[in-house]
């Protein structure tokens, strides 16, 4: 089939690149997927640690507020530094996770949802279709205040005039921090919630811990219920959707019974957990889309995952990796589709979800990394390098007709 002239962008994407082994297979992706196929426009950031350290992080609120001007931006996964990376990056200081300024400048509710490829099965059996997890993408423990403190001193919240004890260390040493969150995030966050279960016609599931949490988990539930009475209720007996809420540990039971077709509502550490967990259990954490959608109708795709630091280092050692870049992959397809809809660009659409197609179709034909490749049930498969399975794809997206 006769080559097609590259597709043209009429406005960029913010493009966040990121550290260690998911750099790699960024730059590969681009190279081998999108560059050969599309005049790719976007506005950079790195935000690679050793360049948040030369910037004290300015990059990373930069990069936000790049967002905002362009609405629409990708991002490459990050290291969130420990005390260990603070000391082989010779860091001045413990920086926080760029996703959670990022989501704090933003505002949003992230969608975190399965990539499903024939072949690859559920760990839970029961699992027949993919559960989207909502997380709130503002405070708890990603925007804590936190000490340590020494045996003999206490600690306690202090509100306005009101002084609440938290606990008396006097007869040890231990540790303290303070969570927040704000009604209009909360809100927000709910609002999303049920319209994005409207658009996907799926049921909302919630879930907290407002029985020991009695005023901290339990205003999230009660915005949930006064938003959803005053704004969504109508709709959602009329699109035959449900909406109910449930203890955490109750709702987790049930979602391992479910057979999934669901989208569920976390708040922010809830989120990061349950959606590892949920990705793991379909196949992957490499196999999850994840999407930051802002009620001012900002959106960051991103690869919901770590930066494979084992496989960077055999990298640097010029030895083959076997690392997934499925996340990757749709997280820049996602952009792409979402520029495509914001400036009317069928073309680019439709080369975004072949880039989708062509990437299923190579772990369908029995190509993939070592992660699949361990839990696929194909009869005819191979472990494949990280570089070659991009290679194989951008054959297929070819053949398609870009």
């Amino acid at each position: 089939m006769e080559k097609q002239e590259k597709l043209k962008m009429a406005a960029p994407l913010v493009e966040l690149d990121g550290d260690e082994m998911t750099r790699i297979l960024w730059a590969w992706v681009k190279e081998y997927l999108i560059e050969p196929f599309v005049e790719l426009k976007t506005e950079y950031y790195d935000l690679g640690l050793e360049e948040r350290e030369r910037t004290h992080d300015e990059i990373t609120v930069r990069a936000a507020e790049a967002i905002k001007r362009h609405g629409v931006g990708v991002k490459c996964a990050t290291i969130t530094p420990n005390d260990e990376r603070v000391k082989e990056y010779g860091l001045t200081e413990m920086y926080k996770s760029p996703n959670g300024t990022i989501r704090a400048i933003l505002d949003g509710t992230v969608f975190r949802a399965p990539i499903l490829a024939k072949g690859i099965t559920p760990y839970i059996p029961t699992w027949r279709k993919p559960i989207t997890i909502a997380r709130h993408a503002y405070g708890d423990i990603y925007k804590n205040t936190e000490t340590r403190v020494d045996k003999g001193a206490s600690a306690a919240l202090l509100v306005g005039g009101e002084t609440l004890p938290i606990f008396n260390f006097k007869d040890t040493g231990g540790v303290v921090q303070g969570v927040h969150n704000t009604d209009e995030s909360i809100t927000s966050f709910a609002r999303a919630c049920f319209a994005y279960a409207l658009s996907t016609k799926q049921d909302l599931w919630f879930g907290a811990k407002d029985t020991i949490s009695k005023i901290y988990d339990r205003r999230f539930r009660d915005i949930f219920e006064d938003v959803y009475r005053a704004e969504y209720q109508d709709a959602f007996r009329e699109a035959g959707l449900e909406y109910f809420y449930s203890l955490i540990d109750d709702v987790i039971a049930r979602v391992i019974r479910s057979e999934g077709g669901f989208i569920w509502a976390c708040k922010n550490y809830d989120g990061d957990v349950m959606s590892d967990m949920v990705a793991t259990a379909y196949g992957s954490l490499a196999m999850m889309t994840s999407v930051l959608v802002s009620p001012h109708g900002w959106t960051e795709y991103e690869a919901a995952h770590g930066t494979v630091q084992r496989h960077y280092y055999k990298h640097k050692k010029g030895e083959p990796t076997s690392t997934n870049s499925v996340a990757t992959i749709f997280a820049w397809s996602g952009a792409l589709k979402k520029r495509a809809e914001l400036d009317a660009l069928p073309r680019l659409a439709a080369f975004a979800e072949a880039m989708e197609l062509a990437t299923l179709k190579t772990i369908e034909d029995g190509l993939m990394t070592g992660d699949l490749y361990a839990i696929s049930r194909l009869e005819h498969k191979q472990q494949v390098s990280s570089e070659t399975f991009l290679l194989e794809a951008a054959q297929r997206l070819s053949a398609i007709g870009y």
